[in-house]
């Protein structure tokens, strides 16, 4: 099945192959992995006199009148009465038949979300059953039974709408869709599918053996598929909640079979990578120890560990690929600096790309503090430079004179040519796609030999969801802060008591200390966020005349911002308004109040991330989360969660648990391996299975990996075939 194309089955014609295929379903092992979403339950009937608003119900009655309305938009309208309430039924599209099937006095049984219409409660295009005459209602299927062949387009929605609502099935699965396929047209492929896996159970190879899953208590693949996709007419409540949450042992064995096939992914760009070279970086130690003398705190051991482990991995012919992990403030600057000096002292070049200008630039000014004082020239290269000054400085970058490249996206370009690109340092990673940071180190190949590459990222990440996600790389963390930190205390005030939070950063300003405001805005937009920053600078500079406050967002050129920056770390400041442009990288110590306008806008890890930017001294700090009542109850759990938790490790897993490791490690990107069905946070039980099974499939079942990896991941993992 796994290369039995979906047209097989009956009513699949070019126009419903094109939509399966854009759900990535092109054979009927795609369609047999395309599990639900959620399930219903749809054997309650609610009567017409108690709907809510807003709800999705089975509902039940006799059609009492129904008409062709004229209005804006042709609509057919269908008034149900149970007895003691009644309903209309909206349908946009429509045929003929199913016109005349709608005859008064015929009883419908409807599913559907009930909306609130100009008369009355509605519902549009219910799924719904004729509970006598089907066979007339049949006529309108969108896979007409008599032919096989494509409803007209003009039929697709009503007739889609036919459907089991009145099944036995205590669940009713609700898949991924797309436009113009609805669930009952899923359903009704899923079945044929079902169906085909039923007379030949052994045309779906189960690639994991029985002795691996057996131990683990997981069933069987086709048991597996079928319970998911069908299940059980009796199904009781406590497999209702197993499968409504995900846990049940059906749903784990599919997550176990991905999170093998994931493992056996990144196995592969492990062998891959080892069979490359690199070129050996030990260097002499002078310029590091240089630096060392100067600088102006001590190395924590976290650090001094992690700067060895990699100056250990440099030292090798095969290529470093390395993640940093560091919360916020923990130093992963300078572990960068003190590895670029050891890439510097064997005679290469480092580059370091950053995702936004303003980061870039804030790890230009930190290496210049650290680098020029030791006459290592550094070049800056962004999306901002062009002309002679960009011609000028890819010439220095390609004589080999700026030694240290820093740059955002830039860095990518064709013209950017490195005379001997040693290392490749990226950060925050997961903001770029994978071919991006793969094109940048494909620009260091020299004699069959790649740079190689430091991953850091201060997007907490649990050791245990790394290893999964990011398996193919060696893992560092910086797990202790600098000592003298003091924690930020973190407050939440609505929005009502703004004039005391005002109050408070005059006092706090007053003082002597810095702090910053911060704007968000629900659109992702420059142009409103900066509206938003400027709107909120104007306002506290007319409250607070005493104050000097700075304004950057990021409408404002680079060239311009920069002088802001500077006169806030300087002192020059006392008030900095922004937008979230100082998420990362803005280390200004004196700093030690933060407002955060709007935070139940953001998710857990940006508010940490903002956090970050106070407490970053010996200063007692402060971060207020000034939000917009009513909060919903997921923004309130995030408030809650950052007021009571200081590690960013802890904050991450929480984070984890609401959003998924998709959305919080940016996996979303493309060219990056997803994870389908398995969430390594939730189903973290199964991760170590996966690796013990990984080196059992390879050592006595090799034949079956690469079948495994082509269900599982398709070709999403060839940006690792280098």
């Amino acid at each position: 099945m796994d290369q039995t194309p979906v047209e097989r089955l009956r009513g699949v014609g070019p126009r419903i192959c094109e939509r399966l295929q854009r759900l990535g379903i092109l054979t009927l092992q795609d369609l047999l992995f395309h599990l639900p979403l959620r399930y219903q339950d749809r054997t309650l009937l609610r009567p017409l006199a108690e709907l809510v608003l807003n709800e999705e119900v089975l509902v039940e009655g006799e059609v009492v009148d129904a008409q062709i309305a004229h209005g804006r938009r042709r609509s057919l309208k269908v008034r149900i009465d149970d007895g003691r309430g009644a309903l209309l039924l909206r349908f946009f599209y429509f045929s003929r038949a199913q016109v005349e099937a709608m005859r008064p006095g015929r009883r419908l049984r409807c599913f559907g979300e009930v909306r609130q219409g100009p008369q009355m409660l509605e519902m549009v295009h219910p799924e719904l059953q004729v509970l006598e005459g089907v066979a007339e209602l049949a006529m309108g299927l969108a896979i007409s039974p008599e032919t096989g062949s494509e409803a007209a387009p003009e039929d697709d929605a009503l007739a889609d709408a036919v459907a089991d609502v009145a099944s036995e099935r205590r669940l009713t699965p609700i898949y991924p869709g797309t436009e113009g396929l609805q669930q009952a047209s899923l359903r009704a492929l899923t079945d044929q599918a079902l169906d085909w896996l039923r007379r030949d159970p052994d045309a779906l190879q189960d690639w994991i053996p029985a002795s691996l899953t057996a131990p683990l208590k997981l069933p069987a693949l086709v048991d597996a598929l079928f319970l998911l996709h069908r299940p059980p007419a009796d199904a009781g409540a406590e497999l209702t909640d197993a499968l409504l949450e995900r846990s049940h042992p059906a749903f784990l064995r599919l997550a176990f079979d991905e999170m093998l096939a994931h493992q056996l992914a990144l196995r592969r760009l492990r062998r891959a990578r080892s069979a490359q070279r690199a070129p050996v970086l030990s260097g002499d130690g002078g310029l590091r120890e240089r630096l060392r003398a100067r600088l102006p705190f001590a190395l924590t051991g976290a650090q001094q560990r992690v700067i060895a482990e990699i100056a250990a991995d440099m030292a090798q012919s095969r290529p470093m690929m390395r993640l940093l992990l560091g919360d916020v403030g923990s130093g992963k600057t300078v572990v960068a600096a003190l590895a670029a000096l050891q890439v510097i002292e064997a005679g290469h070049q480092v580059a370091l790309m950053a995702p936004t200008e303003l980061l870039s630039e804030q790890h230009l000014q930190s290496l210049q503090q650290w680098l020029a004082p030791l006459e290592i020239e550094l070049a800056w290269l962004s999306g901002r430079h062009a002309g002679s000054e960009r011609a000028a400085i890819l010439e220095r970058i390609a004589a080999g004179q700026a030694r240290v490249v820093v740059g955002t996206h830039a860095l990518f370009q064709a013209e950017v040519r490195f005379a001997e690109l040693g290392l490749v340092i990226i950060d925050e990673q997961h903001r770029f796609g994978v071919h991006q940071r793969l094109s940048l180190r494909e620009k260091g190949e020299r004699e069959g030999r790649i740079p190689h590459q430091l991953i850091m990222t201060a997007t907490p990440i649990p050791r245990s969801l790394a290893m999964s996600v990011y398996g193919d790389l060696d893992l560092s963390e910086i797990d202790e802060l600098p000592p003298g930190r003091q924690p930020v205390k973190t407050v939440a005030l609505p929005e009502t008591r703004r004039e005391q939070v005002i109050e408070r950063v005059q006092a706090s300003c007053r003082t002597g200390r810095q702090a910053y405001w911060v704007c968000t805005l629900v659109e992702e937009s420059d142009a409103l966020q900066a509206q938003a920053a400027e709107d909120a600078a104007a306002d506290l500079r007319e409250r607070l005349p005493g104050l000097r406050i700075g304004l950057v967002h990021g409408r404002i050129k680079a060239q311009e911002r920069a002088p802001v920056m500077a006169a806030f770390k300087a002192g020059d400041l006392d008030l900095l308004v922004a937008t979230t442009v100082i998420e990362v990288g803005v280390d200004v110590p004196n700093a030690s109040l933060m407002i955060i306008e709007n935070p139940e806008r953001l998710g857990l890890a940006q508010l940490h991330q903002l956090r970050g930017r106070v407490g970053r001294g010996a200063i007692e700090s402060a971060c207020v989360l000034m939000y917009h009542p009513p909060l919903t109850h997921a923004a309130r759990e995030r408030i809650d969660i950052l007021r009571r938790e200081a590690s960013g490790f802890r904050i991450a897993e929480a984070d984890l648990r609401m959003r998924g490791a998709g959305e919080v490690l940016g996996t979303r990107q493309a060219g990056a391996i997803q994870f389908r069905l398995a969430d390594p946070m939730r189903d973290s039980t199964l991760i170590n299975a996966a690796r013990q099974a990984a080196d059992q499939l390879l050592a006595h079942w090799p034949e079956h990996v690469e079948p495994l990896i082509r269900r599982w991941l398709g070709r999403r993992d060839d940006y690792g075939q280098v």
